[in-house]
């Protein structure tokens, strides 16, 4: 939804409870309590620590309306996510003045830029915010940056001041992406073997298969070329259902949020390897 970024950040009510513990009985562990329903979310070990949720984005929320812009942050719309009965959460941000448009021969895109941040008071993810894009044509939304290093950053462990730093790049790292994003879009893939690009790069032909009847549908609005093909991986991220094929199964453990950032992780590991940089050069694949 639109917000105005002038704003105190209005985290959903449901996400924005104090943090309590209380002992188990196994040795060295403990629950984490939802202070506003007394319930239990998980337990963790006893020298762990966590904040609450709404401490941990109203901090990246004051960082973000205090140094970007108020031209860069006008008509942002806003969208949390969690699993885990809590205890995962991701705020989702996008800034549609930030964008840049990808042409290619058949079609005409805007990319807007978008961040994304992660807490965790269950033990399974540590604070760490990630920048990316959202393809307005299709909502496609998308990691951007090099797997690695990004992931590098997320694990030495969050300071407010680390993300400052980071959010002072935010923008020419964005405008650098949207350039690389239209060579791809000028990459011509018509005699590539993508369906071996596919079962390569993702080592499933269960997955390479759907992925490729997937970036056959993007091909056809955006032409047969390397971004149509990174179209595809991004649509995989964002959607779970019959409009992909790639649905996920009903476990009832509440988990569709963290699968799908799952995903989102997934392809830009996939995009930061030698192979995808590479492929059009490469004789095997022509």
């Amino acid at each position: 939804m639109p917000f105005d970024l002038t704003n105190e950040l209005d985290v959903p009510y449901d996400l924005d409870f104090e943090v309590g513990f209380e002992p188990t009985r196994v040795k060295d562990k403990k629950y984490v309590i939802n202070m506003q329903t007394g319930e239990p979310i998980a337990i963790i070990g006893e020298s762990a620590t966590a904040r609450s949720h709404g401490d941990f984005y109203r901090g990246v929320w004051d960082v973000m309306s205090n140094d970007l812009p108020a031209s860069d942050l006008e008509g942002a719309s806003v969208n949390f996510k969690s699993a885990r009965n809590g205890g995962w959460t991701m705020l989702d941000v996008t800034l549609p003045k930030i964008k840049t448009t990808i042409d290619t021969p058949k079609h005409s895109t805007e990319i807007a830029q978008r961040l994304i941040a992660v807490h965790g008071i269950d033990g399974t993810a540590s604070p760490a915010t990630w920048f990316g894009a959202i393809d307005s044509f299709c909502t496609n939304g998308m990691i951007t940056g090099d797997y690695d290093k990004v992931r590098k950053k997320n694990t030495s462990g969050f300071t407010l001041s680390g993300f400052q730093h980071e959010l002072s790049k935010a923008k020419t790292d964005f405008n650098l992406q949207g350039k690389r994003l239209q060579k791809w879009a000028e990459t011509d893939f018509t005699y590539v073997s993508v369906h071996k690009l596919l079962e390569d790069i993702t080592k499933s032909e269960r997955k390479a298969k759907k992925m490729y009847e997937l970036y056959m549908q993007e091909a056809s609005v955006r032409g047969n070329n390397k971004f149509a093909l990174y179209s595809a991986f991004t649509n995989y991220a964002s959607y779970a259902d019959e409009r992909n094929g790639f649905s996920l199964r009903n476990t009832g453990n509440d988990t569709q949020a963290v699968s799908m950032f799952s995903r989102e992780q997934e392809v830009s590991k996939w995009i930061s390897t030698p192979l995808w940089w590479n492929v059009e050069n490469l004789r095997e694949y022509a």
